[in-house]
């Protein structure tokens, strides 16, 4: 009896390690997803200059980074990692690191000038879970969040501290587009751009993260083919050291819709331009004109948002167009900047939060 429980745990050992399939270059990717095995473990791959580490045609299965993983350099403006599929897991295992080393396209510049620059991570994923991942020193903007159904994204470190005296610019932390039910949770970002922006979706949760050094939470809507957030939770983060603290945002002549934003419990610390932003006229190049409603700000929530702000900028800042907005409840407590007189437009239920 022994003897056959014995063998019987040794045939288990033996499917388990069958299961599994180590790869060390972007060519034994290709073959392993031509294979059965469930479980793939990237080890201390560079990927070519001008290719993608490509994670497509593996549904159900799970992939693990350990290691270094690194990638040559090309100006260039595609993904540096494309993760596309349904029901899979993605983990980042102990000591690994995806490093993009992106102080070679680093110009100041971001997307809007200069070199090419790829995108860190694309995802297009459903019923999927991203885990653990550590990233470092992104070309410009990390993860995009794209058409994405019931995916949570835990425990991910994006470090691009570095960018603050190398020239990083437009290094987002997650963007996310027509996605829906995407929780972003227990999670750190230092960079220098949003750490958080939200262009359109349904059902997001960010929760228990910390943006560092970059330009704020943002929900940004206009100017895609899909404008409309509804359902989005911000909770229990912490915005420090950045220009912005929280904003919503909606382009100048947009049309679409905002509707059900909530931003509770969530801790500013030295901004240094604005701690709460809601305007609505919005465009790359910053604010201007006068705003324009065609992206009305419904049942916006701001509860428990508190913090400093450095004594050169400015507490709240709201330039919305009068009658737009609707349905607003506001709690915060937002020191140490000047008051702004020329808040205008808020919801007539509402005294203006710029006076307090």
């Amino acid at each position: 009896m022994a003897s056959w429980t014995a063998t019987l745990a040794t045939l288990a050992l033996c499917l388990t390690v069958a299961a599994a399939v180590d790869i060390w270059n972007v060519d034994q990717l290709e073959q392993a997803k031509k294979g059965q095995d469930q479980v793939i473990r990237v080890r201390n791959i560079n990927v070519p200059a001008g290719k993608s580490l490509d994670f497509q045609g593996l549904d159900g299965r799970t992939i693990e980074f350990h290691g270094r993983v690194t990638f040559g350099y090309a100006e260039w403006s595609g993904h540096l990692i494309i993760i596309k599929g349904k029901n899979m897991k993605i983990k980042g295992m102990p000591g690994h690191l995806i490093d993009g080393e992106g102080h070679r396209w680093w110009d100041k510049c971001g997307g809007n000038c200069g070199k090419k620059k790829p995108f860190m991570i694309y995802t297009q994923l459903e019923q999927s879970t991203v885990d653990g991942l550590k990233i470092k020193n992104t070309p410009a903007w990390c993860f995009a969040i794209n058409q994405c159904n019931n995916v949570h994204y835990s425990n991910i470190d994006i470090d691009n501290k570095d960018g603050h005296s190398k020239g990083g610019h437009n290094t987002d932390g997650f963007d996310v587009h027509k996605s829906r039910n995407i929780r972003i949770y227990n999670s750190k970002v230092n960079n220098q751009d949003d750490c958080l922006a939200i262009n359109s979706g349904w059902d997001i949760v960010f929760e228990n993260n910390v943006c560092e050094g970059g330009h704020g939470i943002a929900v940004a809507v206009g100017g895609y083919d899909v404008n409309e957030a509804k359902n989005i939770l911000i909770k229990n983060c912490k915005v420090i050291k950045n220009n912005i603290g929280i904003r919503v945002k909606t382009l100048l002549n947009g049309k679409g819709i905002v509707d059900g934003v909530t931003f509770d419990n969530v801790e500013l610390k030295d901004i240094s331009e604005i701690g709460i932003v809601i305007i609505g006229n919005y465009l790359n190049s910053g604010p201007r004109g006068e705003p324009t409603g065609g992206i009305p700000i419904k049942n916006l929530n701001i509860n428990n948002v508190r913090g400093n702000v450095l004594h050169n900028g400015t507490n709240i800042q709201i330039n919305v167009a009068p009658g737009s907005p609707s349905g607003w409840i506001w709690k915060s407590n937002v020191w140490g900047g000047r008051k702004n007189p020329n808040c205008k437009g808020t919801p007539g239920n509402l005294n203006n939060p710029c006076n307090w």
